[in-house]
């Protein structure tokens, strides 16, 4: 079962400080210019990282997976749908889970609105679950999602990714996940995979992520980057413990809160 069980008053962190510099245009502007100099330096660091990322060699992907979707029975190469390139989110939902993983539900709240500007780039996305198709069906239905995901509970798809732990998986309470043994508290874990297909109709794995790797489809992390209180999270083991399902959270305004058992931990 999923180990998110409370729903406990989301909780805010870090209040504005009272003391916070204020200074005139002038010296903001030359403190906003030294900053931006920095910022322009992320970005072409980000470019060169984007590019290594593409140059990194293929694995030729040899297993015939099969999934269960709405539509029947699907091969990986039909995942595609007449592209070239095929976007994976490992989604935590394991089988008889009563919801899927908040921080994935997380994620997934950013993927309706970038599938068909995705699609407009020749990439496919796809959500997958170890999940049969019927448990995900019913928990996509209560989220108003309207993206594919489909269900790996009859292949290895989701282990041979790294991203489902059954019992003798573990050694000494680690499995291996994000590319080494780590300590890792649930049997299912997050992650986002990347394939390509080329004109033979073979299929290529040319990258995952897993940890905060994921935080790339969190556009909303990306917007709390720029107000003055930031993520507001706390310095714990589990940072994401405010995130709610989207139909969970609180009508009022945030307020100190207990610790929330953690479906996923996100670490470096």
């Amino acid at each position: 079962m999923n180990t998110v069980t409370a729903e406990p008053t989301q909780a805010t962190t870090t209040p504005i400080a009272r003391n916070h510099p204020v200074v005139a245009a002038d010296r903001w502007v030359a403190e906003r210019k030294a900053l931006l100099a920095r910022e322009k330096e992320l970005v072409h660091l980000r470019d060169e990282i984007a590019r290594a990322r593409r140059a990194l060699p293929w694995e030729r992907v040899a297993k015939d997976y099969v999934f269960d979707t709405p539509h029947g029975r699907r091969s990986l190469a039909d995942l595609f749908e007449g592209r070239r390139q095929l976007l994976v989110q490992h989604f935590m939902l394991g089988p008889g889970w009563e919801q899927g993983c908040a921080s994935c539900s997380f994620m997934a709240d950013h993927t309706d609105g970038m599938s068909v500007h995705l699609a407009h780039r020749d990439v496919t996305f796809v959500a997958v679950s170890r999940a049969p198709l019927a448990e995900i069906e019913r928990f996509k239905q209560r989220m108003g999602w309207q993206f594919r995901w489909i269900s790996s509970s009859t292949n290895e798809f989701n282990k041979d990714f790294n991203v489902s732990f059954d019992p003798q998986d573990r050694v000494d309470g680690a499995v291996y996940y994000n590319y080494g043994m780590t300590e890792f508290p649930n049997t299912e874990a997050p992650g986002i995979s990347v394939f390509y297909k080329d004109d033979a109709g073979e299929i290529f794995h040319t990258y995952s992520t897993f940890g905060r790797g994921v935080e790339v489809m969190m556009g909303t992390y990306q917007m709390l980057d720029l107000v003055p209180k930031g993520r507001d999270e706390h310095d714990g083991f589990y940072k994401m413990d405010w995130v709610r399902h989207h139909d969970r959270y609180e009508a009022e305004a945030p307020k100190a809160a207990a610790a929330v058992a953690s479906c996923c931990a996100a670490k470096p």
